[in-house]
């Protein structure tokens, strides 16, 4: 199977892609970032596409897909409106038309976040915003559709943050991962990407995510 994965530059995204690697029915991972990701496999073909806008011109490099693992992402920290919107719905929603346009039956997973608000009438701008990215992958008709809504992520297996607080964080509270890991809201890279590639092939009723429903879904 052909895989397509965003945001493997960044700690989630990188995480299912270590995870699709080791997996023997996945035989082809197609990474679309603007920055290479420096890891030379044979399954693995990184295109470098500058405009997240406008996909149209690799589109070609959509087809026969199985399945998207959309993990590219932002926080809202110090962003404006327009500009966190910008990154989160409009780059996902070009993503969306051009990967449906290529490959429509395929199962598309979106890495949103806990705390989105699926009515798109939340007082806080990203849960609207993510909301409403939901709902758009969701209406758009792929034949499988899913938001991972985590809270807490561990990072494992070498697996590092783009942001530098966070690492901050992560290296503080180390120590106590044992105790993090055995909470069940609280997931990790490694399980986010066995529960993506898990849901190829054992669909779910429940299609908005959270930390211990990937936790039951990557133990399949």
């Amino acid at each position: 199977m052909k895989v397509m994965i965003t945001g493997s530059t960044g700690m989630v995204g990188k995480g299912v892609l270590l995870e699709c690697l080791d997996d023997k029915n996945i035989k082809e991972i197609l990474l679309i970032n603007r920055s290479s990701i420096t890891i030379d496999h044979p399954k693995i073909k990184e295109v470098l596409h500058d405009n997240f806008t406008d996909f149209s011109p690799i589109q070609s490099e959509f087809k026969n897909l199985g399945a998207c693992f959309h993990c590219m992402g932002v926080s809202s920290a110090g962003l404006s409106d327009e500009a966190y919107y910008k990154l989160t719905y409009t780059i996902t929603e070009e993503l969306v038309n051009t990967t449906y346009n290529a490959s429509p039956n395929i199962l598309f997973t979106y890495v949103s976040g806990q705390g989105t608000d699926s009515s798109e009438k939340s007082t806080t701008m990203w849960a609207r915003v993510k909301g409403k990215t939901e709902n758009m992958i969701f209406n758009k008709g792929f034949k499988d559709a899913y938001a991972f809504r985590p809270g807490m992520i561990l990072p494992e297996r070498g697996v590092k943050s783009k942001t530098k607080i966070y690492n901050l964080m992560y290296v503080i509270t180390r120590p106590i991962f044992p105790l993090f890991r055995k909470m069940k809201s609280v997931t990790t890279t490694t399980r986010i990407g066995k529960a993506m590639i898990n849901l190829i092939d054992h669909p779910q009723e429940l299609k908005l995510l959270e930390g211990n429903d990937i936790n039951t879904i990557a133990k399949i």
